[in-house]
C-alpha cells in the first residue's frame, strides 16, 4: 500500500505490481531482517525517495546515478579513434 497526501490527510491506495520472482524473495528476506518493515513500506519509502524534491528533477534514481559513470570513458579519449584501432588490430 501506498501512502497519498490529499488535503493533509493520508490515503492508502492498492498497488499491484508483476516483478521477478527472485526479486521479491530478495525483498521478503529484507524486510524480515528488519522488523516493523513491510515490502507495501519499502516500496512507499523507495518511492518517496524517487519523487522527493531533492530528486524530482533527476531523469534517474540516485542509485542508478551513482553507478552511471563507471563504465563511462573520460573526456580526453576519443572513441572514434579508440575504434578505429581496435579494428586495424582486428583485420591486420
Amino acid at each position: 500500500m501506498l501512502l497519498c497526501t490529499y488535503g493533509g490527510m493520508k490515503m492508502e491506495t492498492k498497488l499491484t505490481l508483476k516483478l521477478d520472482s527472485v526479486i521479491i524473495k530478495r525483498a521478503k528476506r529484507y524486510v524480515n531482517k528488519h522488523k516493523g518493515l513491510s515490502l507495501s513500506k519499502l516500496v512507499g519509502i523507495y518511492f518517496r525517495s524517487l519523487t522527493s524534491e531533492e530528486n524530482i528533477d533527476k531523469a534517474v534514481p540516485p542509485i542508478v546515478s551513482s553507478l552511471a559513470g563507471v563504465a563511462m570513458k573520460t573526456k580526453n579519449e576519443n572513441l572514434k579513434d579508440e575504434y578505429t584501432g581496435y579494428l586495424v588490430k582486428k583485420y591486420k
